[in-house]
């Protein structure tokens, strides 16, 4: 930790005009039952208060809040034949990421314990639940409307309001961040004075205030407007994008291209999309007059599903993050975490996201598709393009989707043609319409005199449960999606 901001910290508490209930200053008493009690109760009333940590100070006297100095080591502290910090983390459950810290004061020596707000659950000591009402500390369960107020305040923890650095300065926030970026993605002007820019992005807590007039940088700040991600925490860094394109079908095939990511989401995204779009193979497209090249993939589809895979990854896994990869025939998209929704529903359910702040602000940005309707173009462009149905699935800790090459109805495997049956059948509902036979002729390119070719991929469609016939009495009406 940086021991300026440590005592910029500590003069901040003692500024307070009294002790609150998620602050607390002791002279030497370091009873560990006290401690772990007073762990419980601070943690569950700062979540109560809106505080994302609660204090225990050593050294500072109650009533003037002076600091005279102790001697406790909390290293050192035994209880029984276990280390304080240990038997204090086996007590309290759930786990809580509690810091001791000795502080050297220019006015003495104190002991700082920084204490980790409650989240999913109450903080209980030995399965006890307290809380902090003025200076006392009963049970939680003793006062129900308090333990009501906490649990309505309980929330899962969010990876974007974690610290991705802590204590910067001023210029430290303009130099790691590109600010103007923001502004302009999000269509702000850009203010004339420093005052105005730190107001904007902790509006959009981007940073957030620390002691000292110091600012923390939010992991939502740096992942989205970092110059470098590097500059940040490895952990942070690894979750930069990367592109890798083969020069064959597999990844055995030698790298004709690479590129490793270095900059925020955000300010590298167009970047990013230009760069891959520009190395996609290239079909030659007949129009009325004249022959012109396109890409082999839809444009629309590959922003919309590397947009997907920022957006929607597990920040909680580390070591990993965004990868796309080209191949000969094909063009993956992958990303840690799996899908919160089942993958063959991905494309009419609405999108459920781990990281609701980056993905609200990416759509203010105009870097995704309105929520829910972004998968029903990625399916919708390749029926345009004529491409095979593009494949969602999860893989162990990993959600891919894959967006096949050109290939006649005779080179697609029977799932191929299922999953291309079933996506037909979903966009027909989603636009008030059923699919029929003919519809799924044109959709996979089959001559209306093969029409028992489609015939014969409903039927196996059907087996497989992904569709159902739309009216049981008049089976000529079409089918839908089985869950319709």
């Amino acid at each position: 930790m940086n021991p300026a901001r440590d005592s910029a910290l500590i003069d901040q508490l003692r500024a307070e005009a009294a002790e609150t209930p998620w602050l607390e200053f002791k002279s030497n008493n370091t009873d560990p039952e006290m401690i772990g009690k007073r762990c419980s109760a601070l943690a569950n009333s700062a979540r109560i208060e809106g505080r994302d940590m609660a204090y225990m100070v050593w050294g500072i006297e109650d009533e003037s809040h002076a600091i005279i100095g102790t001697d406790f080591n909390p290293e050192a502290k035994k209880v029984g034949n276990q280390a304080l910090s240990l038997w204090l983390a086996n007590s309290l459950q759930p786990s809580i990421a509690f810091n001791f810290r000795t502080v050297v004061h220019p006015q003495g020596r104190v002991v700082l314990l920084e204490i980790p707000a409650a989240t999913g659950a109450p903080v209980a000591f030995n399965a006890v639940p307290y809380i902090r009402i003025s200076s006392a500390t009963p049970r939680l369960t003793d006062y129900p409307e308090r333990y009501q107020q906490l649990i309505e305040r309980l929330r899962p923890y969010r990876w974007e309001q974690g610290i991705a650095r802590q204590y910067a300065s001023g210029d430290e926030v303009l130099s790691l961040l590109d600010y103007s970026q923001y502004f302009r993605l999000t269509g702000q002007p850009l203010p004339d004075n420093r005052a105005g820019i730190f107001d904007k992005l902790e509006a959009d807590r981007l940073i957030v205030r620390d002691v000292g007039e110091r600012w923390n940088i939010t992991h939502l700040g740096a992942i989205l407007f970092a110059m470098r991600l590097n500059d940040f925490e490895a952990s942070l860094a690894r979750k930069a994008v990367r592109f890798v394109a083969y020069s064959g079908k597999n990844r055995a095939s030698p790298v004709a291209h690479r590129l490793d990511g270095q900059r925020g989401y955000a300010v590298g995204f167009e970047g990013l999309i230009d760069y891959v779009n520009n190395l996609l193979p290239k079909n030659e497209h007949i129009g009325a007059a004249l022959r012109a090249d396109r890409p082999l993939f839809p444009s629309i589809a590959v922003r919309e599903l590397v947009a997907n895979a920022l957006i929607h990854q597990d920040m909680t896994i580390t070591g990993a993050g965004p990868q796309i990869e080209l191949f000969e025939d094909r063009l993956e998209i992958s990303n840690p975490g799996a899908t919160l929704v089942l993958p063959d529903r991905m494309i009419d359910l609405p999108p459920r996201s781990r990281n609701e702040a980056l993905a609200s602000l990416m759509r203010r940005m105009r870097m995704c598709e309105e929520q829910g309707s972004g998968l029903d173009k990625v399916v919708q462009a390749c029926e345009v393009f004529q491409l095979p149905a593009p494949l969602f699935r999860t893989e162990g800790d990993a959600t891919q989707a894959v967006l096949y090459g050109p290939r006649s109805f005779a080179e697609m495997t029977q799932d191929e043609r299922m999953r291309a049956c079933y996506f037909h059948a979903v966009l027909k509902f989603l636009s008030g319409d059923k699919m029929k036979n003919a519809s799924l002729c044109v959709r996979l390119g089959i001559a209306t005199k093969n029409a028992a070719q489609a015939t014969a991929v409903i039927n196996r469609t059907l087996d497989a449960g992904l569709i159902r016939v739309a009216d049981p009495d008049h089976p000529r009406a079409g089918y839908v999606p089985h869950w319709a």
